[in-house]
């Protein structure tokens, strides 16, 4: 663990999550009764401060709970030993449970009372009173109580909405995909030490720097986030017309001819959309795409993201579709609205699926959709750091 740090943050995070970490132990922890084991909690103590160490962050109790959660629940998939010890072993036991009737010649092995034992922790950790999970021979159908419940906890110890909104928005599908890309830097999948911080900062709630002014004249929290909706749009522009280079280079792959900003387009007001295809998309009509960034955490939005995962991109979405009301007779428009923490409107999140398979059906490569997911994910929180640290200039 201390040869990571000595390594690009991005590079580590990977190595560590993938290898090193609980990957470890999980023949041990599958083979043996050892939940509890005080060795188990001295192994996550050192995990713990190789992950402060490697992302250069400060986690508390609750940040690295969910920071030992699995990507898809928000967490960085830093999985603690501690916690998978019981899972582990409760699935090995069921699924050898016909190997050792056939070894001991018996029609049904005798009771285990130290299998009872742990049957009745992961009851008592779960709260469950009913029968034990019909799937036992899998190791997630006994993590998933034990994820649930913990994670329930950190949502119930949320201090306030932004917690709520940031909670609800890690979960949310895709938003997390830039913790799956590789590092590659000719593919744009590469996050530098400090992006790498401020993501994660920003994904686990930690402190990213410290209370300053910033340059507009407001005061930024130690969490950091103002520079994503700050009135001087730090990076705004260029995060704009990547993610749009991004969707005009996939349609070109895809084999569909686009251009940015087509001109002759009927708005009463002059303003066009960010880009269209030069052939037709679907029911013989043209595409035509708009591209916005909205922040989880602004003000205005923080209503809306806090009661639900995406409020805030479905409002720009909306938003969009009112805009170029006009056009839709004769096109077919998709508005592509994506949020700070990641989440992505419905109507979008059906055009970049679509595309990929377009991509795949083009290359044959079956996860086509897969890589162009992360592209925009590693986009998103690329800027996001550039916006964070802008609010630090003079």
């Amino acid at each position: 663990m201390k040869k990571l740090e000595q390594i690009p943050r991005q590079d580590a995070l990977l190595i560590l999550r993938s290898c090193i970490g609980a990957p470890r132990l999980i023949h041990i922890l599958r083979c043996s009764p050892c939940h509890e084991h005080p060795g188990l909690l001295k192994f996550d103590e050192s995990l713990r401060a190789s992950t402060e160490s490697i992302l250069n962050i400060a986690l508390s109790d609750d940040q690295w709970s969910l920071a030992s959660m699995p990507i898809r629940m928000g967490g960085l998939g830093i999985r603690r030993a501690s916690s998978l010890a019981l899972p582990a072993f409760l699935a090995s036991a069921a699924r050898s449970q016909l190997t050792q009737s056939l070894i001991l010649a018996l029609t049904q092995v005798p009771e285990d009372s130290i299998l009872e034992i742990m049957r009745r922790r992961w009851q008592q950790s779960t709260a469950e009173t009913s029968d034990f999970p019909s799937s036992d021979c899998k190791q997630s159908s006994w993590d998933t109580p034990l994820l649930s419940a913990a994670m329930s906890g950190i949502e119930s110890r949320a201090r306030d909405s932004y917690d709520l909104a940031r909670l609800n928005a890690i979960q949310a599908p895709h938003a997390s995909d830039w913790l799956f890309a590789l590092p590659l830097a000719a593919q744009g999948l590469r996050l530098n030490d400090e992006e790498m911080r401020v993501a994660v900062g920003l994904r686990l709630g930690a402190v990213i720097c410290a209370p300053h002014a910033c340059a507009c004249g407001t005061m930024v929290s130690a969490r950091g986030s103002h520079g994503l909706a700050c009135s001087l749009g730090f990076g705004r522009q260029a995060r704009h017309s990547t993610i749009n280079d991004i969707v005009l280079r996939s349609l070109i792959r895809a084999g569909i001819p686009s251009i940015r900003e087509p001109v002759g387009l009927t708005r009463l007001d002059g303003k066009r959309p960010d880009g269209q295809t030069l052939i037709p998309w679907k029911s013989g009509r043209s595409l035509i795409w708009d591209v916005t960034i909205i922040d989880t955490f602004a003000p205005s939005y923080l209503a809306e993201t806090s009661a639900a995962a995406g409020g805030a991109a479905e409002i720009a979405a909306t938003r969009k579709q009112s805009k170029y009301a006009e056009l839709q007779t004769r096109y077919c428009f998709t508005p592509i609205a994506i949020e700070t923490m990641g989440p992505m409107d419905h109507e979008g999140l059906a055009f970049i699926l679509e595309l990929g398979r377009r991509l795949t059906r083009t290359t044959e490569d079956l996860q086509e959709t897969f890589f162009l997911f992360q592209k925009i994910s590693v986009t998103i929180q690329r800027f996001n750091a550039i916006a964070c640290l802008g609010s630090m200039r003079p």
